[in-house]
């Protein structure tokens, strides 16, 4: 089942995005290491605004367990997703300055897939899929008709299921070192 994220989903969602922060070789979470990167990410997702906030995401759960998570945001909101940072940072004793991202990674007039997450023990049983699917619902509460993400080009599976899924690369970009194909795709 795809239904909104809510407050008390932090704990079993905020692994799901370290994942990718892994990935992604984040210095924050080097710096900081695993246990810090959570506690911010489970606060994170119980504010109302932050990039992570469970307001901006959708869970798929199966039998009462997180099977995986979508969050997004319009792209008119990517120069505030992370101002609520400094207040999570301060209540948590750590730095108000630091960041976990410094780059821009949406495109004009899109929807931004920001994360994608599947628990380890739900995947290939098509998780990833549903979440893509109903994708389209938030991007049209925010007045979007193009949903745009950033694909790792180290990461040939994941592109592959983009393009099953009707995206296609209408750019590149640079996010934490990594070189990435940002893909869009249009609904209606």
């Amino acid at each position: 089942m795809i239904r909104d994220a809510r407050k008390e989903d932090a704990k079993a969602i905020a692994p799901l995005i370290l994942v990718i922060l892994q990935d992604m070789e984040l210095p924050f979470v080097m710096q900081y290491g695993v246990e810090q990167t959570l506690a911010v990410l489970e606060k994170g997702i119980q504010s109302e605004d932050y990039r992570y906030s469970y307001r901006r995401a959708l869970v798929a759960e199966e039998d009462g367990v997180v099977a995986g998570v979508a969050f997004g945001y319009p792209d008119r909101d990517e120069p505030l997703i992370d101002l609520p940072l400094a207040k999570i940072l301060a209540d948590l004793g750590l730095p108000q300055t630091e960041r976990l991202f410094t780059d821009p990674e949406t495109f004009p007039n899109e929807w931004y897939l920001d994360t994608i997450s599947v628990n380890a023990a739900f995947r290939g049983q098509g998780i990833g899929t549903q979440l893509l699917a109903a994708l389209p619902q938030l991007a049209r509460k925010s007045h979007q008709n193009v949903i745009g993400l950033s694909v790792d080009k180290e990461n040939p599976k994941a592109k592959r299921l983009y393009q099953r899924a009707g995206f296609e690369v209408v750019g590149r970009a640079v996010i934490s070192g990594h070189q990435y194909d940002h893909m869009q795709k249009k609904i209606h």
